[in-house]
């Protein structure tokens, strides 16, 4: 058996924050990984190939890579809404 001790820190709910981003960049980050993700889910649940997910989001097939490879600096939180509404998804933006 180990007996080694674990010390866990809780989660402020924001990965982001969690490793040392400003709160303002932070809750930037997890919008826009929130909505890769989600982007990634649509073309996985469609079963779209690169080349019908760039027709669909009307973008080229070398950006959608870039997308499901999860290289979000590539992306405005602004392009990803929009590629989030081209493919069906319906955007809010919730403030607490």
């Amino acid at each position: 058996m180990n007996n080694e001790i674990t010390q866990s820190t809780p989660s402020s709910g924001n990965v982001f924050i969690d490793l040392g981003f400003p709160p303002e960049e932070a809750a930037l980050m997890a919008m826009r990984s929130e909505l890769m993700a989600s982007l990634r889910l649509r073309i996985a649940e469609n079963n779209w190939t690169q080349a019908q997910a760039a027709d669909v989001l009307r973008i080229g097939q070398s950006r959608v890579s870039d997308l499901v490879r999860g290289k979000w600096d590539k992306f405005s939180l602004d392009m990803l809404v929009t590629l989030a509404t081209r493919a069906g998804k319906r955007c809010s933006l919730v403030v607490a």
